[in-house]
């Protein structure tokens, strides 16, 4: 049995293909720093849910609006750069997981001073 689910690897190598790809080849002057932090993909390899976080807080929509609106383009690259039978439909979504651990991360500092 293998160490783990193929679903797992594809989703590995495509968060680094697409951190490449936003980096290097997607040319918006909107976009800022951008960070892919993870991609889960469906055991069907059908879809993929690209979790991204964004240096300044006020321009998440607008980050996933523009990530959205490059999708098809991202998609082509993809094809050139991964050899899989189909490439699967992306989702772009706001990590919030450094804010949810900030929030833990205040809330034990609470209690600590209670």
């Amino acid at each position: 049995m293998l160490p783990y689910k193929r679903s797992k690897r594809v989703a590995d190598l495509l968060k680094e293909e697409i951190s490449d790809i936003i980096l290097r080849r997607l040319k918006d002057p909107r976009l800022g720093f951008v960070t892919v932090v993870d991609v889960s993909v469906t055991d069907d390899l059908r879809l993929a849910r690209v979790y991204v976080s964004s240096l300044k807080q006020e321009e998440r929509d607008q980050t996933i609006e523009i990530l959205k609106s490059a999708k098809h383009f991202i998609r082509q690259e993809l094809g050139r750069r991964v050899k899989l039978k189909a490439i699967p439909d992306l989702e772009f979504y706001v990590d919030t997981t450094i804010e949810y651990g900030s929030r833990i991360d205040k809330l034990l500092k609470e209690i600590k001073g209670e």
